[in-house]
Parts: structure tokens; C-alpha cells; sequence
């Protein structure tokens, strides 16, 4: 490997974990929520999407800074995700998963032209919240958006690891995840457990989406559909139900994918996530991280 194409791979590699990063915010609430009650909530994505526009309004109607505008895009999706596991998701907790699926796939919808109708279509451009500023390596290149990005991450992922391995309510959590009869047996208010992992879940979501906005200054209400899909192969790929697993999973599918671009083309970084899922699950559909389980029928 010559000096020139080393230099593209580690230029490509920062890319890669910088967006890997944000696909591991969005996966975060994919296996929180299929840990729990094993359900892929297809509206997941959305709510990423609702917390880019709360960020946007509350920068731009509000004028708000950086981090209160973080903590209030958060907030408002994690009451956003709250309100539609209460009211779509809870009353069919005991009808076939078939029935919740479909319901999930209509939520979705439900944000998009929703938030079409609210918002009209057009793509925003997100404000400028800080100086882009350039740190030059030699020839590889970091911007203050990468930084940012992967610090919030990565403090966002330690405050959730602590939460589930530390809290009482991470506690409930993984008890209820383990074994939710039993949990209920136990005293602990399944229904609430089940709550606040979809407003932890949605929060995250929307964390990344203001990132995203950040970074590429523009967002639409659409900008869910593909990075939801993404984050749910991330899922998939580091173990469904497994938070490390998420987390590993974003990170390599965001390489892998910036990989593609930087090496191959732009056009098949997107096909080259969806072959990754055909892999996976060929060859080890429990994921990375994942145990293989047999499940009685």
C-alpha cells in the first residue's frame, strides 16, 4: 500500500467513525427497544428526524445555543417516543408481532408526510451553531463538526452505559429484558420500564439528528428513511438487543460505508450496507456481540 493511498484510508477511516458514530445514536434505540419487549420499531428513524427539526426551530425561533438546543431536541423526542409507545404501540403488546410491525411501519409514515404537512417538504438548511475550524495531519484533514459529533457521542454512549449497568432504572431494565413476568412478580412496574427505554431510545435519536444537521447543514422530513435503515443493519450486525453490539455495529458500518465511497463509489454505499444484513444473516444472525438463543414455538 503506497503512502498516497494509506493517507485516503486513514482520511476515510476518520470519516467512517465520525458518521459510524451517529448510526450508533440511532441503533442505541433499536436494541434498547427490541431488547425489551422484541419489537424493531420502524418509526425509530422518524423520531431522528423530529429531533433535527426541534433543534432546528429552537436554534433558529428560539436562538438557542449548541447544547440547550441539544437538551431540548432530546427532551421533546423522548416525550415524542413516549407518547407513541403509549398510545400505538402498548395496546397490541399481546397481539401477533405481525400486527405491531405494521403498526410501526404506519407510525412511521404517520412522522413523514405528518411532518410534510407541518413543515413542507423543502429541505432546511441548518445555522451555522459554531466556527467550523480545520485541524490539518499532514495531508489528512478533521473539521470541529467531526469532533463535536464523535465527543457527544461518545459521552452520550458512556451516560447510557452507566445508566443501564448503575441505575435503578437500568436495573428494571435489564431485569425486564431478562424476563418480564418475573420482573412483574419482582414489583417492578413493567409499563414505566417500558416508557422511559423508548424515551432513552428516542432521545439519542435525536441527538444524532441534530448532529446531522450540524454536520451537513441540511435536513428534510425524510432524512429518517435511510439512516434509520442503516442504523437498524448496525443494529443487526453487532447483536439485536445487545448496547455494545449497537455500538460496534455503527461504528463499522460507518466505516464501511465511507470505505465504499472513498475506494469504489458514492453510488453503492448505501447497497453496501444492505449486503452487509444478507451477511450477517447467512452466516451469524445473532450478530457480533450475540448470543444464539433458541426460542420455543
Amino acid at each position: 500500500m503506497d503512502f498516497s493511498v494509506t493517507q485516503q484510508f486513514l482520511q476515510q477511516l476518520i470519516n467512517g467513525i465520525s458518521l459510524g458514530s451517529i448510526y450508533a445514536l440511532i441503533a442505541l434505540g433499536y436494541t434498547m427497544v427490541y431488547g425489551i419487549i422484541k419489537l424493531i420499531n420502524f418509526a425509530h428513524g422518524d423520531i431522528y428526524m423530529v429531533g433535527a427539526y426541534v433543534a432546528f426551530f429552537a436554534t433558529t425561533t428560539l436562538k438557542l445555543s449548541f447544547l440547550p438546543a441539544l437538551v431540548v431536541s432530546m427532551v421533546v423526542a423522548a416525550i415524542v417516543g413516549m407518547t407513541i409507545e403509549r398510545l400505538a404501540y402498548r395496546p397490541l403488546r399481546k397481539a401477533p408481532r405481525i400486527a405491531i410491525l405494521i403498526t410501526a411501519i404506519g407510525v412511521s409514515l404517520l412522522l413523514e408526510y405528518g411532518g410534510m404537512l407541518l413543515v413542507t417538504p423543502q429541505p432546511r438548511t441548518f445555522p451555522a451553531l459554531f466556527e467550523s475550524q480545520v485541524y490539518n495531519f499532514g495531508n489528512i484533514v478533521v473539521n470541529s463538526q467531526q469532533v463535536i459529533i464523535l465527543a457527544i457521542s461518545v459521552v452520550l454512549m458512556i451516560i447510557l452505559t452507566f445508566v443501564v449497568q448503575r441505575t435503578k432504572i437500568g436495573k428494571a431494565m435489564r431485569a425486564v429484558s431478562f424476563d418480564t413476568d418475573a420482573a412483574r412478580l419482582m414489583g417492578i412496574d413493567v409499563d414505566r420500564v417500558i416508557s422511559i427505554t423508548f424515551a432513552i431510545g428516542s432521545a439519542l435519536a435525536a441527538a444524532a439528528g441534530m448532529l446531522v444537521g450540524v454536520y451537513y447543514n441540511s435536513i428534510d422530513p425524510l432524512m429518517g428513511i435511510m439512516p434509520g435503515l442503516k442504523a437498524f443493519v448496525a443494529a443487526v450486525l453487532g447483536g439485536i438487543g445487545v448496547i455494545p453490539g449497537a455500538m460496534l455495529g455503527g461504528i463499522i458500518m460507518g466505516v464501511i460505508e465511507a470505505m465504499v465511497s472513498g475506494f469504489i463509489s458514492s453510488t453503492f454505499r448505501d447497497a453496501a450496507a444492505f449486503a452487509i444484513l444478507i451477511i450477517i444473516l447467512l452466516f451469524k444472525p445473532s450478530g457480533l456481540l450475540g448470543k444464539n438463543v433458541r426460542e420455543k414455538v
